[in-house]
């Protein structure tokens, strides 16, 4: 099995209304909100390495890193083969800055497009524009076909709208 298959087995069974489960997330996303502090201290260093050198540089086990790989993975310049994946495989942490807060936005992670580091990195607006882009990215806007009175009737009778469903 890999890391990642490993890393997902035991997260994604972890109920958040038990004691287990809320422990399990709290820790993970305490060990989530330091590396990125981390990271956004120094956002051009592209910090690269095994899976298990990024463990114990950034003092964690490497589930655990497996999972915040997995997290970062979508706003990466070029993402990690998370999917296969071992603790000697090498990977990148050269994340696109703006991508990142929007996928922070994304995952309604507070907690981490919060974080003071930001300020160095984008102006306020900025995080607003890309906040709302981000929000608004979600949204579905259904658009609403006006039918002409010559067109066939939405309702499928075959019948002009006019002597159909468009009758007074």
């Amino acid at each position: 099995m890999s890391l990642l298959t490993d890393w997902r087995d035991e997260a994604y069974n972890k109920d958040m209304n038990t004691k287990e489960g809320q422990l399990f997330w709290g820790n993970y996303f305490a060990i989530e909100k330091g590396i990125y502090e981390k990271l956004l201290e120094k956002p051009d260093e592209v910090v690269t390495g095994t899976v298990k050198e990024l463990a114990e540089k950034y003092e964690t086990n490497i589930k655990i890193m497996t999972g915040f790989l997995d997290g970062i993975n979508d706003s990466l310049v070029k993402a990690n083969p998370i999917d296969d994946m071992t603790e000697d495989t090498e990977v990148s942490l050269g994340f696109d800055k703006e991508l990142l807060y929007k996928n922070m936005v994304d995952a309604r992670a507070d907690w981490l497009y919060e974080l003071p580091q930001w300020d160095k990195l984008l102006t306020p607006e900025r995080r607003k524009e890309l906040y709302l882009e981000q929000k608004k990215s979600g949204t579905v806007v259904r658009e609403e076909k006006k039918v002409g009175r010559n067109d066939p009737c939405p309702c499928g009778s075959g019948k002009k709208y006019k002597f159909c469903c468009g009758r007074k």
